[in-house]
C-alpha cells in the first residue's frame, strides 16, 4: 500500500500541491494545481479540504497505474483527460 503525503500552499486562486508517494520499491513526487472553481465542481460540497480531495484523487490514480506513470505535474481536473470518469468517481469517494 501506498503512502501518500500531501503539502499545501495557497495560491491566487486556488492552491499548489507537493504530493509524495512512498512504496516498497521508492518513491515519486508531483506537483499538482487546484483552481477554487475546480475544486466547488469536484467535490460538490463534499469534502472539507482541498488536501482531502487531492489525496483521494491519488488513490483513485494509483488503483489505475503505477506511481512512476502518474504525470509529474499536473491540474488535478485533468485527471479527467485521462480517465473521464475521475469527476464521478472521484464523488464517490468523498
Amino acid at each position: 500500500m501506498a503512502d501518500i503525503t500531501v503539502t499545501s500552499a495557497p495560491k491566487d486562486n486556488g492552491w499548489t500541491f507537493g504530493v509524495q508517494i512512498a512504496e516498497s520499491n521508492g518513491q515519486t513526487r508531483h506537483s499538482v494545481t487546484l483552481t477554487r472553481g475546480a475544486f466547488d465542481r469536484l467535490t460538490e460540497g463534499k469534502v472539507t479540504t482541498p488536501e482531502a480531495l487531492v489525496r483521494r484523487s491519488f488513490e483513485f490514480l494509483l488503483e489505475r497505474e503505477p506511481k512512476h506513470l502518474i504525470l509529474r505535474q499536473f491540474a488535478l481536473p485533468d485527471i479527467s483527460l485521462r480517465f473521464p470518469d475521475y469527476p464521478q468517481a472521484i464523488r464517490t469517494r468523498l
